[in-house]
């Protein structure tokens, strides 16, 4: 029997979009073995109704809903949740954002590569912008050096700290990475099953990464696919392009983050980096007379956020009900 795929497909209030991004997958699903799950993430605004009706007759396609709006990861769960129509468990899902569009080859490809490389917990695509410029979407993780290195704008201290900037570009060979977005990727279902899911306490931002940490500590590689290619657009739910300032959601999520990775001593002191580096850039940026990098905000609703989630108690939970009515997809 060949090996089962389950692409799922989380939408928030983007029901044509979704539709598209569905199209497109039900392409590059031709030969593969396997189903696609539309998840909507209580839209509350007709998405669930219009998904169920565009997509009657469709092959191996099934529109669920989640009951919550849960978050990106809560959502993407609740389609991994399902399994396959026939009750069955895949043997690979496959996590596609609703603005994001795979070639006709892009998933039989990170099949392949997970079928020809059991060591591997994760594989994510090459995604490019519908410009044809390149997203960079491989990472390293965080830590207390990538926040001074990210927040200090200064090329010589880049360069020192080159084996931790988060970013690394966009290679153009299978490549290992720490950590990839989550618009277009493949998880082995027993990777999942032996580390877990999403972990829900995440509304929006770094579940991502937390998921790739927990599979590389259990002694998974992650790889970059650049053969697999991915159009994706960005941001369309979330309206992260006009935002004027970072939602409080996202401080919970990274405070959620380094408190996984370190508890809440680890938080302060990647915390204390991030200020540092950005004194050092504030002081450039004095004497050289530079524009500014550090959007408006930031320094102080990250101290604030950051001592908020410092107390004893505080949950990334209790962080995204302070922040705005956010959406789930990037």
């Amino acid at each position: 029997m060949s090996a089962t795929v389950l692409t799922v497909i989380l939408n928030y209030r983007t029901a044509e979009m979704t539709l598209r991004a569905a199209e497109t997958a039900v392409t590059a699903m031709e030969g593969i073995a396997g189903a696609i799950t539309i998840v909507d993430n209580d839209s509350q605004d007709g998405s669930f109704e219009a998904l169920v009706a565009a997509t009657e007759g469709w092959p191996r396609v099934r529109v669920i809903q989640s009951g919550r709006n849960g978050g990106f990861g809560a959502g993407n769960n609740a389609g991994i949740r399902a399994g396959l129509p026939d009750g069955s468990r895949p043997d690979f899902v496959y996590l596609l954002n609703s603005d994001a569009f795979p070639e006709p080859d892009a998933i039989a490809r990170l099949r392949d590569y997970l079928l020809e490389n059991p060591d591997c917990g994760f594989v994510g695509s090459h995604v490019r912008g519908e410009d044809d410029v390149a997203h960079v979407t491989a990472f390293r993780f965080p830590s207390v050096w990538s926040e001074f290195e990210g927040a200090a704008h200064t090329g010589v201290i880049s360069r020192l700290l080159a084996r931790h900037v988060v970013p690394m570009g966009v290679p153009d060979q299978p490549t290992e990475i720490d950590w990839c977005a989550g618009a277009s990727v493949m998880f082995p279902v027993p990777v999942l099953d032996r580390v877990g899911l999403f972990d829900e306490a995440f509304f929006l931002y770094f579940e991502e990464t937390d998921l790739c940490h927990r599979i590389r500590d259990a002694g998974f590689r992650g790889i970059y696919l650049p053969d697999a290619r991915v159009v994706h657009i960005g941001s369309v739910s979330t309206g992260m392009k006009e935002w004027k300032r970072q939602p409080r959601y996202w401080f919970a999520s990274r405070s959620h983050y380094f408190r996984k990775r370190g508890g809440a001593a680890y938080l302060a002191v990647v915390t204390l980096a991030h200020l540092s580096g950005a004194a050092i850039w504030k002081l450039r940026r004095m004497l050289e007379r530079k524009e500014e990098r550090i959007a408006p905000y930031f320094l102080r609703d990250l101290v604030t956020e950051t001592w908020t989630n410092l107390m004893p108690g505080a949950t990334a939970a209790e962080g995204r009900t302070r922040g705005q009515g956010a959406p789930v997809e990037r």
